[in-house]
């Protein structure tokens, strides 16, 4: 069956899906979901390690559709925290998973062998919620998901705002205790020591 690689990575889990497209006997119709998994992201053992595990996830997501549903992906699409340059397909920084400047796009790519598209977690859930979920027909929302981390998706007109810079939603880091507890972004006090 025609499927993509759908893999959404957290703080502390990696969570992935093989969805297939069922359009050709209902036009229209969400994907199918033909598979998932979970696993520990490993954050606890640095960054190149993060990226070595996303890797080997995504690789052994292609093998099982490739074994299982008659044929490889045709295209991936993650998901990571952090700042996020989704036209330039690049994982900027994440505070808590330590990377920075990471080409996980072109990576996952020729790992792959397959069109991947690379995007933020939360502006990612945002825009699905948006589009066929609770914000579906509202010209303006915010989600606000919790999990390792705290960031928020402004959903404006049918979009998502990035912000100029990236950074639209990353309410975690807005310092709520000056002088507080020391924060991985390098500030003291962030809502999310604390949260």
């Amino acid at each position: 069956m025609r499927h993509v690689i759908a893999l959404d990575v957290g703080g502390t889990w990696m969570k992935a899906a093989l969805l297939g497209d069922d359009s050709a006997s209902a036009p229209g119709t969400a994907p199918v979901l033909l598979h998932r998994e979970r696993r520990a992201t490993g954050r606890e053992r640095g960054p190149e390690a993060v990226v070595a595990e996303i890797l080997d996830f995504a690789a052994g997501l292609a093998a099982h559709g490739a074994a299982h549903l008659g044929g490889p992906a045709l295209a991936a699409g993650v998901a990571v925290p952090g700042i996020v340059d989704e036209s330039g397909g690049r994982a900027v920084y994440s505070a808590n998973l330590g990377w920075r400047d990471v080409p996980l796009r072109d990576l996952l790519a020729e790992r792959l062998g397959v069109p991947v598209a690379l995007g933020h977690d939360v502006r990612t859930g945002g825009l699905a919620e948006g589009r066929i979920g609770a914000g579906k027909g509202a010209d303006r929302f915010l989600f606000v998901p919790l999990g390792t981390g705290i960031a928020g998706a402004i959903g404006i007109g049918g979009g998502v705002e990035a912000g100029a810079h990236g950074f639209a939603g990353e309410i975690g880091h807005i310092v709520v205790r000056p002088g507080g507890a020391d924060c991985p972004c390098g500030q003291r006090g962030c809502l999310e020591r604390y949260a």
